[in-house]
């Protein structure tokens, strides 16, 4: 059990270093921090496997002297880890899972950030704001060790105030988001995972063959309009219910492209190589975002015949 402690904690720390110190590579590592937890969890029980997020956590104050951004945001995902150990052992839908790990982990960070300003004596807005114009200086000085014209970095100089302006009104439909991918990238990879090590492990079906309600089609088309208005405020309360809901349409998107993968019986090393050519091509991710869209009405995996001849 000891072992498992030390390896669990050691495994933790190792990420979340490197996704602290490597900024492209560390990006896609930060993803995966939730994920001993989560195994530790479901491996150890509930008692002893909140031990790692704990000890993880303690360690990393001491490490980086002090409550930090950064430690805040390893306490996130550490939270999320343990919440879908959890929720998987209480074998909930794969939609109560993902919904309920989301709210809980966003509604956590929110009370933290107002306890937060209160302590600190700031505003939240004022927090963020500090915080989004700390990460536009990160990747100003990211740019520049690149390499990147003169031209472009001073047209990001230039376009900083702006763009710092949409970031802060954006973070909630962001941080929902970007909690919901987590989540659900963390919830694939225990699965196969808890699976190869005989562990209690989710049993959701066919996942490729997943889709949303059909009646979320309409808060969409309300956000879009939204987006229509003058007003600013209005726009930014439409981009952020777009945010979340096109997400979620980015999941049916990935099962339509999963089905054909499987259908076509796809050698894995292309799967991947396509998989990773969705997570780093924008316009790619916005092409699977609207194949779960149109799949509600043209049924690319003729799913609603199945259905109706059922």
């Amino acid at each position: 059990m000891l072992k498992d402690i030390a390896n669990g904690v050691l495994i933790t720390s190792l990420i979340f270093v490197v996704s602290m110190v490597i900024p492209i590579v560390g990006f896609f590592c930060s993803l995966f921090i939730p994920l001993p937890t989560l195994y530790y969890r479901i491996k150890l029980g509930r008692t002893t496997g909140a031990i790692i997020p704990v000890l993880g956590f303690v360690i990393m104050i001491v490490v980086l002297s002090g409550f930090t951004v950064d430690v805040f945001f390893l306490a996130q995902m550490l939270l999320i880890g343990f919440l879908l150990g959890e929720l998987l052992e209480s074998r909930f839908s794969i939609e109560k899972t993902l919904l309920g790990a989301c709210a809980v982990t966003v509604l956590t960070g929110l009370v933290s950030l107002l306890i937060y300003s209160v302590v600190s004596g700031s505003g939240p807005l004022t927090i963020l704001n500090q915080y989004v114009a700390q990460n536009l200086e990160l990747s100003l000085a990211l740019y520049q060790s690149m390499g990147m014209s003169a031209e472009n970095i001073r047209l990001f100089e230039n376009s900083m105030e702006k763009i710092q302006y949409v970031l802060v009104r954006i973070i909630p439909g962001l941080a929902v988001a970007s909690t919901l991918l987590v989540v659900w990238i963390n919830i694939l990879l225990a699965k196969t995972l808890l699976k190869g090590k005989t562990l209690l492990h989710p049993d959701y079906g066919k996942l490729n063959t997943w889709q949303a309600p059909d009646v979320m089609i309409w808060p969409v088309i309300g956000c879009g309009l939204l987006m229509l208005f003058e007003n600013s405020a209005i726009k930014l309360i439409g981009l952020n219910g777009l945010m979340f809901l096109l997400t979620i349409y980015f999941f049916q998107g990935i099962a339509v492209v999963a089905f054909f993968f499987e259908k076509k019986q796809l050698p894995r090393f292309f799967r991947i190589l396509l998989y990773s050519l969705i997570a780093l091509q924008q316009i790619v991710l916005l092409g699977v975002i609207a194949a779960g869209l149109f799949d509600i009405w043209l049924d690319f995996r003729k799913l609603k015949q199945v259905q109706a001849q059922s």
